[in-house]
Formats: C-alpha cells, sequence, structure tokens
C-alpha cells in the first residue's frame, strides 16, 4: 500500500472535520453578520485574493463584451458575496427553514403549474441551472412533499459526499451519481417520479453545442431526451434571492413546454420537435433567468470552453447556413 493510499483517509477526514467546524460557526450567526462577513469575503476573492480571476474576466467579456471593467469589477463582487452568503445560507437551511416557517423565506410564482405537474401520475423534468440559492430550491421543494431525483458526481471526499447526501436527501431529493444512472432514472420516470437537473453542465465535444448566452456552449443531450423519452413535461425553475437579503427567496417557473400537447393539426410544439430544439428552449429560458439578477450566476463556472478544430468548423458551417437561410427569407 502506498503512502498515498494511507494518507488520503486522513487527509479527507481532516478536511470534513474542518468543513463541518466552519459550518457550525456560521449556524450560529445571525443573518446580518453572515452577510457582513460575506461582503468582506468577496472583497477579498474579488481583489487580493483573485480565485479564478483570469477564468471570470474571460467569461464576462465573452458574454458582456461591452461592459467597462469597473462594472465587470462590480459584477464579480456581487457575484462573490452571492456565492459566499449562498454557502451561508445552505447551512442556515438545516436549522432555520422548516415546514412551520418556511413561508417567511420563500414566495412561490408558478407554484400551482409546478405542483400540477410534480404531482401528476406522469413523470415530469424540472430544469435549472448554476443561478440562485438552487440548493435552497431543491430543499423547499422537498419541503412541500415533492420526491424528487437529481443527478451528480460523486464528491471525491466520501466523508464531505455523505454528509452533502444527507442535507440534499433529508426532505426527500435523492441523489444518484451520473456515472451508470441510466437504468436508474428510466425505472424513475416510469415510476412517474420528478427529475431534478442543473442543465448548464459541460458536455465536452461529443456534446450538443448551441448558444447560450449568444456564445456556443455544448450541452448534454440526455436532459431533453429524459423529457421527450417519457413524454414528461419540462419545467424551467429558479430560486433566486429577493432584493439581496440573506434567506429570502423567489422560487418560480419561468416557462414549461410539454412533449404530449399537440395542435388542431396534431403537431407537438415546436419547441419539443426534436432534442436541439428542446435543447434550444430551456438554455433561453435559463438566459431570461440570469437577466433578473446576472449576479446571481456562477460567472466562475466553465460553462463556456473552446470548441476542439473539428466542432469549431462544424459550428461556423452551420452558422453560415442560418445566415444563407435568413438572407434567403
Amino acid at each position: 500500500m502506498t503512502l498515498k493510499r494511507l494518507t488520503t483517509p486522513v487527509v479527507d477526514a481532516a478536511a470534513y472535520v474542518a468543513v463541518r467546524g466552519i459550518v457550525c460557526v456560521i449556524q450560529i450567526l445571525p443573518l446580518d453578520m453572515g452577510d457582513h462577513l460575506c461582503r468582506g469575503l468577496a472583497m477579498l476573492l474579488s481583489g487580493p485574493l483573485p480565485v479564478r480571476g483570469r477564468t471570470i474576466s474571460d467569461t464576462l467579456e465573452k458574454i458582456y463584451p461591452t461592459v467597462d471593467t469597473e462594472d465587470a469589477r462590480r459584477l464579480t463582487l456581487s457575484m462573490w458575496h452571492h456565492l459566499m452568503l449562498m454557502v451561508c445560507e445552505i447551512a442556515w437551511a438545516q436549522r432555520r427553514l422548516h415546514r412551520s416557517n418556511w413561508t417567511e423565506h420563500v414566495s412561490f410564482r408558478g407554484n400551482r403549474e409546478m405542483l400540477s405537474a410534480s404531482l401528476s401520475p406522469r413523470p415530469s423534468v424540472l430544469v435549472s441551472g448554476h443561478y440562485g440559492n438552487f440548493e435552497i430550491g431543491s430543499y423547499t421543494l422537498g419541503l412541500m412533499g415533492m420526491k424528487t431525483l437529481a443527478i451528480a458526481r460523486n464528491l471525491d471526499n466520501v466523508y464531505l459526499h455523505r454528509w452533502v447526501e444527507r442535507f440534499r436527501g433529508a426532505k426527500g431529493q435523492r441523489l444518484v451519481d451520473k456515472n451508470g444512472c441510466a437504468p436508474i432514472v428510466d425505472k424513475f420516470m416510469q415510476e412517474g417520479g420528478t427529475l431534478s437537473l442543473l442543465a448548464d453542465q459541460h458536455a465536452g465535444d461529443k456534446g450538443l453545442w448551441v448558444d447560450f448566452c449568444g456564445v456556443p456552449a455544448s450541452c448534454h443531450k440526455a436532459l431533453a431526451l429524459f423529457s421527450l423519452a417519457n413524454v414528461a413535461p419540462m419545467l424551467a425553475v429558479y430560486t433566486r434571492r429577493v432584493d439581496g437579503r440573506p434567506m429570502q427567496f423567489e422560487s418560480a417557473m419561468m416557462e414549461m413546454v410539454d412533449p404530449a400537447k399537440v395542435d388542431a393539426n396534431g403537431r407537438t410544439a415546436p419547441e419539443c420537435e426534436s432534442v436541439e430544439s428542446l435543447t434550444r428552449w430551456y438554455n433561453l429560458q435559463l438566459e431570461r433567468t440570469i437577466d433578473l439578477a446576472p449576479e446571481q450566476y456562477w460567472w466562475l463556472h466553465r460553462r463556456w470552453r473552446t470548441p476542439s478544430p473539428r466542432v469549431a468548423k462544424r459550428l461556423a458551417k452551420k452558422r453560415e447556413a442560418a445566415t444563407q437561410l435568413r438572407a434567403a427569407g
């Protein structure tokens, strides 16, 4: 047995103890004190200690090419404040967000449609992104009695993974590792379950490349396939912080499409005609969501990556064909 194999469990355990210690301190902080602490950390992370500074600046330059340096700096600062506050809110949720008081912290928009789709005997798919506090969104759905299945990569630290899994599963959300999850998801959907997915994960060169915020991004085809293959409504949802106040959220459904619905001519909605059309649809909904509060999106998330020369060539041909089609029309 190598030294690395011997020390890894010890290092993982030490990291777990350190994280749990920090969480314990956060849990006892008043909301306003936690907010002030997050603002201080945000100033460090966006200034003297620029974590992922190059990734953030490159991303903002792609998505907001006309934004000046000062506005980009303010957006970066606000994003870090949001991320730090998100961590605090996840820690606070276990002790301060319950069935008896969740209405004091979360307001809903489109809740009737969400509940109707999720409590129906038919399966449904909820899509969101690395925006707002999506963890609180899932937690709140559990408080309302909704059972969901989420796909996520297992953390390398087994102790932290089990702890995160306990938090996410405390109110009814079940997690499944993305590797080899297809049979589990298929069975869950056949039983009429609600699948909850983050729709802005990079899928590599083999993914489906569509424009997201005006820049090509690789998307997993499985998200659209889950909906189309199971004739399951897809709901674009979000949970965002309101007015920058800690533990105050709006959970809403942006839009919904249903592959089962047809028009008078027996045709499905244009959004559900193919995997590509449905993928474009949910990316558009996420774009609209980000516009509501740009500082609550993870701009440090490496969503937009440079495609390989082969993929870039194919995308260029596709754009040229689309341009010619528009000109001819």
